[in-house]
């Protein structure tokens, strides 16, 4: 049988959630079965993910829009029978191609739910944001399959601004990774508490709130933030305001996520939506619970209350469960993610989603 070639194209492997499942995914795929290549959009000097093992193509283009010509080119020539695109502008244009090239089968993973969904203030919509808009809901109706992370994101696929019909969407979680090592204790030390969170300083992200809910603690505690953003100074003007400043360790970016969850006694998560947070499941893959705003984008198929952490509705509830006294065991924490979300689980998923839409 021939093999299946199969492109994964996405616009830079820099930092991001999506950046780091689409460069980890096609390095599993079942090479007896198909010829993976992972095109980028943008610069090898950009990259951040390990992409050992399969081949990958730099166009070298600083946007998607300057890459149209290279992108048509390179289908054109090898004649993928699929190609699996990730992230707004680029899960468009391939949608737009898809009607060029009829006999490629063109799947868009999407990343995140609309912002209808977590009531953030959107801009008026103008004649040219209307036009836009059309323009991305058709593009992206143009795909033969769209893929979600989430059911939040399945079922706000078809009733917000892109109206996907149902036939069309499939959900496949992110797996989790095999190196992040299951914890051996607790990392509670002299009566401190280390909270960790691991995301971008974005207002989406909800830092502000979980530093509100921090400042009202009575005990010892140290809260690391990786990630670095438009909100850098606003979120560390805000520590100031609080008086938090000895309590604070900044990371703008670090290869070594695995260690800090690892050392740490709880995730915070603060974000007002999600596509499916990896981050969660990296904190739940080694051992260490979380307590998170419930918010749509998969925490609910992540977070199992009392097991691996909580899912909170407000304010008051965050604080009484930072406050909450319990003894977590980190196998079964791994556990609840592990059966769910697991490398072999997900990867299957991809390679049966493959074979079914080249029916």
């Amino acid at each position: 049988m021939d093999k299946i070639k199969v492109f994964f194209v996405i616009p830079t492997l820099y930092g991001g959630g999506a950046e780091r499942v689409i460069s980890y995914i096609p390095q599993f795929i079942d090479k007896e079965k198909f010829d993976v290549t992972l095109i980028i959009v943008g610069f090898e000097k950009d990259s951040t993910y390990d992409v050992t093992g399969i081949p990958v193509k730099y166009l070298n283009k600083a946007r998607v829009r300057y890459s149209l010509f290279a992108l048509f080119k390179i289908l054109f020539i090898n004649k993928p029978k699929i190609v699996l695109s990730t992230i707004g502008d680029l899960n468009v244009t391939m949608g737009f191609f898809s009607v060029l090239f009829p006999s490629i089968k063109f799947i868009g993973r999407h990343t995140i739910v609309s912002q209808t969904v977590f009531k953030v203030p959107v801009k008026k919509a103008t004649i040219g944001r209307k036009i836009i808009g059309k323009i991305f809901r058709t593009g992206i109706n143009l795909l033969d399959v769209v893929l979600c992370q989430s059911r939040d994101m399945f079922d706000d696929m078809q009733i917000n601004k892109y109206k996907v019909s149902k036939h069309k969407l499939r959900i496949i979680h992110n797996p989790m990774r095999d190196n992040f090592k299951l914890k051996s204790k607790s990392s509670v030390q002299d009566g401190m508490i280390r909270f960790i969170t691991v995301a971008r300083l974005v207002p989406l992200k909800g830092h502000e709130r979980i530093l509100k809910t921090l400042s009202k603690l009575n005990f010892k505690f140290q809260y690391t933030i990786i990630g670095d953003g438009s909100e850098k100074n606003t979120i560390f003007k805000l520590i100031e305001e609080f008086e938090m400043q000895d309590k604070i360790v900044h990371i703008s970016h670090t290869s070594e996520v695995s260690k800090y969850l690892t050392e740490s006694d709880y995730y915070l998560m603060g974000s007002y939506a999600e596509g499916f947070p990896n981050c969660l499941i990296e904190s739940c893959s080694v051992g260490t619970p979380v307590i998170a705003f419930n918010a749509p984008g998969g925490l609910n198929e992540i977070i199992e209350n009392g097991v691996n952490g909580f899912l909170v509705e407000n304010e008051s509830e965050f604080i009484e469960k930072l406050n909450y006294k319990q003894d977590w065991d980190a196998k079964t924490i791994r556990e609840s993610v592990y059966k769910k979300f697991n490398k072999d689980k997900i990867i299957k998923d991809y390679e049966n989603l493959f074979f079914e839409i080249l029916k």
